[in-house]
């Protein structure tokens, strides 16, 4: 045992040797390690020998002094030290190393090939002796930056395993001597931007894209596990494979998402479920109205901000970044069609093409997810939806009534939970009664019971009570929800029940054979229209003389069709609109239909939307080009439309060309025949028995040609006149309107 002063490394390339230097004529020349003791601890050095130190001092690099906490002119005891080569334990079969730049602060993303580095290693550290926690000073070549390496983990083989012909398993050491054919692996530290490459990788345990925590089944997502799954699979698939496997497909991650469709169904949900569920920085959420500022360049500037912590860290860590996430709620307010916003100042178009330029730019970045939300996917500009941008693009649709009965489901567990909710309410019911609901308007459903429910508990007199016992006897039952179903919640995309009840209020009197067999067609093109092999459009127009009663029995095959969603087109909704507004209106009730799995439009008085007067004559060509389109489009693949159209001007159409659009043409004829007369007096129930047989005998010989909805004005008219005056006046009128011959 010597006593000795610890000091500097004398040279550079001695420090780039893992060596610590000492006088020749301290030890023998044959002594190749030494053992220096500090209080508590004893560490093994190679050594080399430099006649450049003085004797009794040993020179150590910064990085051995860290590793040993020595301090400069530290006395301390050494002494040769021997491995023995008898002994396998002291043998290494394999080295990893956690690797940095050294210093820190210089960095770059060029890779660092792991194999070379095994072999540059070897080649210079072959017989040293090396420790768990060691620190180690490489430089692979003049070009790259040099590296401080620390010893992780040490394995000797098992000799015992071998010599009893068992697979051999590495043993654990603290320390031991390298060999030209130790395996040496690399591993970058926790938080480097160091670029390895190569086969010489360790088995890094890399951070899961999937959030540990998070649990699927608690996700709070109803009727959406179709699309979830089809995000995943395109979003975040790749990223949940190593980046060296990435690298080998020559895959690039999906840097965006555009989640569209109607209000209500679960768009920002999903989002916000998305953003907690990826194990990445906070997602950044942002409402697009939020970037437009009034200042010039301000706007730009706002989605710079956005993306400056990627861009930082992209430029600091390179493929090692971690990933961003920015949520654009309403993104259509900020990437209109560039070019379609009128002004000057072309704001929006600036603001398109930075947002552009950040995700797929000349200096485009790898570590970011854009998720962007709208009900308008068509005011969005082409270019930020194709690939390399908003690539993945999902429709979140109005959910089925399987999804109905999940998110149902979610939004009652709490309340079962608790015993709240009566055993009598059936969820698969009520999913099957709220078609055409939305995710929101099922919650609001549930919240219309409950409120129905409390409001039992108080008592309004002169102050408001609550029971004493609410907390006890409080119930939700199956009367509360279906109270709030007829009253309270009625879906945005659903039946137009009170327009078609209006224009049903005097029902359909079923005159003669004509009617019966209006029926009886429409209810087949119903059937043809929910048809699985059909071609899912089926366009239907009723023709006729005014006042016929058209649009009473369009409204009954839309009504007979029971789809979930009927919507009503008329021209006095249109009063007044531009020729484009019309245009965008129809298109509207269109866009509509098709987000629903079986739909129904009535379209009424087609000529007056039209604009046609027979005076001139004019029209309106844009809204006729429009229809044209929109009767012959075929929904999307897997929805059902009908389309149900009147008319009193069948010749107008056909000059128009418009009549080669419909599927089938249905005549609704005048009544006209004294018998159909008489059924609809027997309807109707104002004249008594002996008057209608008056009115047979005087009616014997004369022709009738009146349409029902003309008839059932001049019966009401009748109605109101004394009994003794009634026939004649009856009579005097229909001959007035050319009904009676």
């Amino acid at each position: 045992m010597m006593r000795m002063r610890a000091m500097r490394c004398p040279t550079d390339e001695l420090s780039l040797k893992n060596c610590a230097a000492i006088n020749p004529y301290d030890f023998p020349r044959d002594i190749r390690y030494i053992e220096v003791t500090t209080p508590g601890k004893n560490y093994v050095f190679t050594v080399e020998a430099y006649e450049g130190i003085q004797r009794g001092e040993v020179g150590f690099s910064l990085l051995q002094r860290k590793w040993a906490t020595l301090s400069i002119e530290q006395e301390i005891d050494v002494r040769p030290y021997k491995f023995d080569s008898s002994n396998s334990s002291q043998i290494l079969c394999t080295i990893v190393l956690m690797a940095d730049f050294l210093p820190k602060t210089k960095t770059t993303l060029e890779p660092y090939d792991t194999e070379v580095m095994a072999k540059t290693f070897s080649m210079l550290f072959s017989g040293h002796a090396f420790t768990v926690g060691q620190r180690v000073a490489f430089q692979l070549n003049e070009n790259l930056k040099m590296l401080e390496l620390i010893v992780k983990d040490l394995e000797t083989p098992d000799i015992s395993a071998i010599e009893a012909g068992q697979k051999p398993k590495p043993k654990k050491t603290q320390m031991g001597r390298c060999l030209g054919d130790t395996v040496i692996q690399f591993e970058k530290m926790e938080d480097s931007c160091l670029n390895l490459v190569g086969q010489a990788k360790g088995k890094i345990v890399r951070q899961s894209i999937i959030n540990p925590d998070w649990d699927f089944a608690k996700m709070g997502i109803g009727g959406l596990d179709k699309e979830f799954s089809a995000i995943f699979r395109r979003a975040f698939a790749s990223r949940v494979f190593p980046p060296e496997l990435v690298m080998q497909l020559g895959c690039k991650h999906v840097k965006g998402i555009l989640l569209y469709g109607p209000p209500g169904t679960g768009k920002t949900l999903m989002a916000r479920q998305i953003g907690t569920m990826l194990n990445a920085r906070e997602p950044k959420i942002v409402n697009g109205p939020q970037i437009l500022d009034k200042y010039v360049g301000e706007s730009e500037a706002n989605v710079r901000r956005l993306f400056a912590e990627a861009e930082e860290e992209e430029k600091k860590l390179g493929p090692n970044s971690g990933l961003h996430i920015i949520i654009f709620d309403e993104i259509d307010a900020i990437c209109k069609s560039r070019g379609s916003v009128s002004g000057n100042t072309g704001v929006h178009d600036t603001v398109v093409n930075q947002l552009l330029a950040k995700i797929d730019g000349v200096e485009q970045l790898n570590n970011i997810l854009v998720i962007g939300m709208t009900n308008r996917r068509d005011m969005i500009d082409e270019a930020l939806l194709r690939p390399g941008r908003l690539e993945v693009q999902m429709e979140i649709s109005l959910p089925d009534e399987h999804g109905r009965h999940q998110i149902l489901k979610i939004h009652t567990s709490r309340m079962r939970d608790h015993d709240k909710i009566s055993e009598e309410v059936d969820l698969e019911e009520l999913a099957m009664l709220t078609k055409n609901f939305s995710g929101a308007e099922l919650e609001g459903l549930v919240r219309a019971a409950q409120s129905t429910a409390m409001n039992r508990l108080i008592k309004a007199s002169s102050k408001v009570e609550v029971d004493p016992e609410a907390m006890e006897k409080l119930m939700v039952n199956r009367s509360d929800f279906l109270l709030a179903l007829e009253n309270d919640i009625k879906p945005a995309f659903g039946t137009a029940l009170e327009t078609l009840e209006h224009l049903l209020s005097r029902g359909i009197i079923n005159w003669g054979k004509p009617v019966a067999e209006i029926i009886a067609d429409g209810n087949l093109y119903i059937q043809e229209a929910k048809a699985a092999e059909g071609f899912g459009l089926v366009s239907l127009l009723l023709e006729g003389p005014p006042n016929s009663g058209k649009t009473a029995l369009a409204a009954q095959i839309a009504k007979n069709s029971d789809f979930p969603f009927v919507k009503v087109c008329t021209p006095d909704d249109m009063v007044g609109h531009t020729e484009n507004a019309k245009c965008l209106s129809i298109r509207k009730v269109f866009d509509d239909a098709y987000r629903s799995q079986l739909s129904c439009i009535l379209v009424d008085n087609i000529e007056r939307l039209l604009d046609y007067g027979p005076i001139g004559p004019r029209y309106s060509n844009l809204t006729l080009q429009a229809l044209l389109v929109l009767l012959k489009k075929q929904p999307p693949r897997g929805k059902k439309l009908l389309v149900l159209c009147t008319t009193s001007c069948r010749q107008v159409l056909d000059d128009m060309g418009l009549l080669s659009a419909f599927s089938a043409i249905l005549h609704v004829p005048n009544c006209s025949s004294t018998d159909h007369l008489l059924t609809v007096l027997e309807e109707t129930e104002v004249f008594s028995k002996k008057e209608l047989s008056n009115l047979h005998a005087k009616l014997q010989g004369k022709r009738v040609f009146i349409g029902i909805k003309k008839l059932l004005g001049l019966i009401d008219m009748a109605r109101q006149v004394e009994p003794s005056y009634r026939i004649p006046k009856f009579l005097s009128k229909l001959e007035e309107e050319g009904g009676l011959e």
